[in-house]
């Protein structure tokens, strides 16, 4: 048997396949084990409920009991307030120490007015007399309670800070609270109120001191300095402020006492200027309400504070800009109230000033962009602009008006103007050349300005004789950076900042003065010298250069003729005289020897200055003379060598060009325009030429819708179609075509009288000023319908006036100045700005009134007018072209020139055909008869007659194209000369003909032709050529 098989029943483990005699299902293990892990987590899960459950229990017993404390202590508190109000219990400092360690054990925001009860009683603690076991401060004596009452006075006084800061100073509760919170930090924070000190305790004040010091050290720690700059800036950022006179002074005193105690420690002082002088007008407001504030030795520690480069950056890079620019002004108006200071510490209160607005200035941008935000002051700004200061920008820009105050700028130019300017004797005028009678004017003005000016001092001339590295000469140059960064940083308030330099007479012309004495000779060579350096004092001495141009740019501006030639207030013609030379020698130099080709930064900003102050005196020249002959003109520069320049397209000859061309003679810029308009006519196929022939346009114009039909037929052509031939045919009232063919003589006077009529003031395009007539854009034009489309039509015929060199009578634009305007019987108000009619013109705004009723009237009233003008004229002249001339000068070339004719110039440039000549009688007559018989204004209407232009031409007759030109047409054989064949013949067909003494002399305006009879009289001519002069009727008499 024990070798046999084992033998297994037949069923027995058949229906568990795989399995073994000892060995249980795969399925039922797996399910064992799933309901075992469930368990498992069952029993966890419903000992973690267990615990949650012990936890939750815990947690609320425990908050429930908080409660129960809590009300308890809030119970004892109100219990123990209620006690003291009714007086039922005596207060003692043990009992308040008591009653405040379980108010800020439990303290929260509902606390509110149990805090308030307990300072009020800690300080009417302080205030009992003769009863040391009263006052709270006693406490700090007590051996055992001197730590213990030191961390709660700490927390009762933090806590004073935290509700400081939550409340809003113009609310009247909140205001109380803010008195009360500030009278806490005010007692124990200094120990000269404290009771306990006074008589045999005065030996307790050190150590008491400390304690006071130990207090302040806790909360700037704890970020004190933080807290007081915003209760300041909640109660004085507005345009008027919510401070009391005694808040102010508890909280100039609380941010006083930290820095006192450090004995002004750098870190301490970096402190108040970061939080306290940078809230807005901060001073101004302490000034108005706390006047005895003693500040002088504040602002000396400040200055030599931030002279130090390093915190002067760190200061500016932490406040920023706007807030950078609320300490300028405060640091401003100290030094304007503190003049010793600001006189002993000038040059490190200029280099501090510098620097900040330097900072400034590197975020200051021209123009707006997604990076800039507004400033009302600094303009479009590329840092974080707080606007909640934007209400009291108008305290802050007033302090920063201190900087150019009489009194600062006395102080700080104390060198410059205390330079006498030594006076002389008269010395007669130097004599003038002799000129026409338009400038006798010119001449008496000189004899006054000179005897004017001479008696009073010399003329400031370069004598050169200072050191430019003198101690002297740096600090003048140091302030001219100092004033010439606040005009390109606080770009807002600049026109405040020249009318301010320039409000002291004296000024501009004693740093003038200084100038003329810089280096061995003075004047030009040490200028051009430093635009070669690019040293610091090189830089230096160019910012003085651009300060005396821009302020002195300004006040030309703004003085008027009385002032300038006359009174010559600030500068003597002589000196202006003097000025304009060195000036006009400076930009040419800067031009012509290539410094401006590569100029960037402060020497393109350098060159713009003066050039603009160049202009503003040319300008004035073109105006009304003050300069000798030829005084703008560069005689070492050939107009040839500067033409052959342009040609080759070099950059100097364009920018020369550009900048100044009045030192090229008037002559040779017309003469360049000339050509510049024939090459641009070449190029368009509007000349003449062998191969081909212009495209001509022909318009039918009635005489009496003149205006009408031109505008119709004229407005819609394109531009080169008008810079073309354009032939004119004229209908007269009767409706019957004129004589003659228009070969541009009739288009002349179309263009003269269709310009005419636009510019008369009855149409209401335009409007004449009072006094001097002159025209200006009608700001009521709008009752035209199509009033734009008018002033462009203007701007194209007054163009292709000057396209064309034709002549006419329009006269420059001039300006009125009113605020209140008649509009079609209609009284109009127009504001200047945002709610203007509600404020008034004072001393302190009048400037700024002038120039924004100036920008209203010249430009906002007029510019959609002015800008339809201009497209239109533009759209025939290019700009660029009239850069080369002054105002005058273009509207000489527009209307031709404002002289007389000048008959001798008309006589050696006429053309004699037919059998006249010079020497024939009736010739002589002519002339005689123009000179001596007829007005002026007959000359001028004679001039008309032939050429369809009363004025001469710009450069005289020998530019008159064709020239002018004199037919007899009619000829006897006793008057022929012979001196042609043509004339002989023609003499010879009319020697049978009738006396000529019925035919009136006409003219062919086109061939600029005086068709003359050979009269037998001079009175017979002088009648003619005087009724036919008069007539309107254009080729009927030819």
């Amino acid at each position: 048997m024990y070798g046999s098989p084992l033998i297994r029943p037949h069923g027995l483990y058949s229906s568990f396949p795989g399995c073994t005699m000892f060995s249980v299902p795969q399925s039922s293990k797996s399910e064992f084990l799933d309901k075992a892990r469930q368990a498992r987590e069952e029993r966890k899960g419903h000992k973690e409920k267990e615990r949650a459950a012990i936890q939750i229990q815990t947690l609320v017993r425990k908050f429930l009991c908080r409660c129960r404390l809590q009300k308890q202590i809030r119970k004892e508190v109100d219990d123990y307030f209620q006690a003291s109000e009714t007086g039922t219990s005596k207060r003692n400092a043990l009992s308040i120490f008591k009653i405040a360690r379980k108010l800020l054990f439990i303290y929260r925001q509902e606390d509110k007015m149990r805090f308030e009860k307990l300072c009020r009683a800690i300080l009417a603690s302080m205030e009992v007399e003769n009863d040391p076991k009263v006052w709270y401060v006693s406490l700090a004596l007590s051996k055992d309670l001197t730590i213990p009452w030191l961390k709660q006075i700490k927390d009762v006084l933090w806590t004073c800070c935290e509700l400081l800061k939550t409340l809003k100073p113009d609310i009247l509760q909140d205001n109380k609270l803010v008195t009360l919170y500030l009278t806490m930090l005010v007692t124990f924070t200094d120990t000269s109120t404290w009771r306990i000190v006074r008589g045999k305790g005065e030996a307790l004040r050190p150590a008491l001191t400390r304690i006071c010091e130990n207090i302040m050290g806790h909360l700037n720690q704890k970020g004190f300095y933080s807290v007081l700059q915003i209760l300041l800036t909640n109660g004085l950022a507005r345009s008027k402020p919510s401070l009391s006179k005694g808040t102010l002074t508890a909280v100039f005193t609380l941010s006083l006492r930290p820095v006192i105690a450090a004995h002004f420690s750098d870190n301490l002082l970096r402190s108040f200027l970061l939080h306290i002088m940078s809230v807005p007008a901060v001073v101004s407001h302490l000034n108005m309400l706390t006047p005895e504030v003693k500040t002088h030795e504040l602002l000396r520690k400040f200055i030599l504070f931030l002279s130090r480069e390093e915190q002067c950056s760190d200061i500016c890079v932490c406040l920023e800009g706007s807030h950078t620019l609320c300490l300028l002004g405060n640091l401003i108006h100290l030094g304007y109230l503190n003049e010793k200071v600001l006189e002993e510490e000038a040059s490190h209160f200029v280099k501090d000033l510098t620097d900040m607005l330097s900072y400034c200035q590197r975020y200051v941008s021209q123009k707006k962009s997604n990076l800039t935000h507004w400033h009302p002051v600094l303009g479009w700004f590329s840092q974080t602009v707080d606007y909640g200061l934007n209400e009291s920008m108008p305290l802050v820009t007033k302090q920063l008006q201190y900087l150019w105050s009489v009194s600062v700028i006395r102080t700080l130019f104390s060198d410059v103007l205390s330079k006498k300017l030594e006076s002389q004797e008269p010395t007669p005028p130097p004599p003038q050349p002799s000129t026409s009678q338009n400038n006798l004017p010119v001449k008496n003005l000189f004899k006054r300005a000179f005897q004017k000016s001479a008696s009073v001092r010399n003329i400031l001339k370069p004598v050169g004789g200072k050191r430019v590295d003198s101690a002297e000469v740096q600090k003048v140059c140091s302030i001219c950076v100092l004033y010439q960064t606040a005009l390109s940083t606080l770009t807002q308030i600049r026109l405040q900042i020249l009318t301010g330099l320039t409000h002291l007479d004296d000024l501009l012309p004693k740093l003038w003065a200084f100038i003329c004495e810089l280096g061995p000779q003075g004047g030009l060579k040490l200028f051009m010298e430093c635009l070669n350096n690019d040293t610091e004092e090189s830089k230096q001495l160019l910012s003085m250069l651009m300060l005396f141009c821009d302020c002195s740019r300004h006040l030309i501006t703004i003085l008027d003729d009385i002032e300038v030639y006359e009174e010559q207030t600030s500068f003597k013609i002589e000196e202006l005289i003097t000025i304009s030379s060195f000036l006009n020698t400076f930009v040419y130099k800067m031009i012509w020897d290539g410094i401006l080709e590569n100029a960037k930064g402060e020497k393109l900003e350098l060159f713009h200055s003066v050039h603009g102050w160049l202009m503003v005196l040319y300008e004035r020249d073109c105006r009304r003379r003050f300069t000798p002959d030829d005084h703008w003109l560069r005689k070492d520069l050939k107009p040839s060598l500067l033409f052959q320049e342009l040609e080759k397209g070099k950059r100097r000859a364009q920018l020369l060009l550009q900048y100044i061309p009045h030192v090229i003679p008037h002559k040779n810029r017309v003469l360049l325009f000339r050509n510049i308009v024939t090459k641009e006519k070449e190029n368009l196929g509007l000349v003449e030429t062998s191969s081909a022939s212009p495209h001509v346009t022909h318009i039918t114009i009635r005489r009496s819708r003149m205006l009408e039909d031109g505008y119709d037929q004229l407005r819609r052509l394109p531009v080169n179609s008008i810079k073309g031939v354009i032939r004119v045919k004229f209908v007269n009232d009767l409706g019957v075509d004129e004589a003659g063919i228009d070969q541009d003589g009739v288009f002349k006077e179309f263009l003269e009288e269709i310009i005419k009529k636009v510019f008369n003031p009855a149409l209401n395009l335009f409007k004449t000023t009072s006094g001097n007539e002159r025209l200006y854009p009608s700001p009521t034009s709008y009752i035209h319908e199509n009033h734009l489309q008018l002033f462009e039509f203007v701007g194209k015929m007054l163009g292709k006036a000057v396209y064309e060199r034709y002549d006419g009578d329009v006269g420059d634009l001039g300006l009125t100045l009113s605020y209140d305007e008649d509009v079609m019987g209609q009284l109009v108000c127009h504001e200047l700005i945002p709610g203007g009619k509600t404020m008034p013109v004072t001393n302190e705004n009048k400037i700024s009134y002038i120039h924004l009723m100036a920008h209203f009237r010249m430009h906002t009233q007029i510019k959609e007018q002015t800008a339809a003008f201009i497209r239109g004229f533009r759209s025939i002249i290019n700009p660029e072209w009239l850069h080369m001339f002054s105002t005058p000068e273009v509207q000489r070339l527009v209307s031709g020139d404002n002289a007389e004719i000048d008959l001798d110039d008309l006589k050696k440039h006429t053309v004699y055909y037919g059998g006249f000549h010079s020497s024939h009688r009736v010739i002589i007559w002519l002339w005689d008869i123009l000179s001596s018989d007829f007005s002026a204004e007959e000359r001028a209407m004679f001039l008309k007659f032939v050429t369809s232009c009363s004025r001469p031409p710009l450069l005289g007759f020998a530019y008159l194209k064709p020239p002018f030109s004199i037919r007899c047409v009619e000829v006897s054989d006793d008057q022929d000369t012979g001196d042609t064949l043509g004339s002989v013949l023609r003499g010879f067909f009319t020697i049978r003909k009738k006396e000529p003494g019925g035919r009136l002399p006409t003219s062919s305006t086109c061939f600029n032709l005086l068709k003359l009879p050979n009269y037998s009289k001079k009175s017979i001519l002088r009648d003619k050529l005087r009724y036919a002069i008069s007539m309107n009727t254009g080729f009927e008499l030819s």
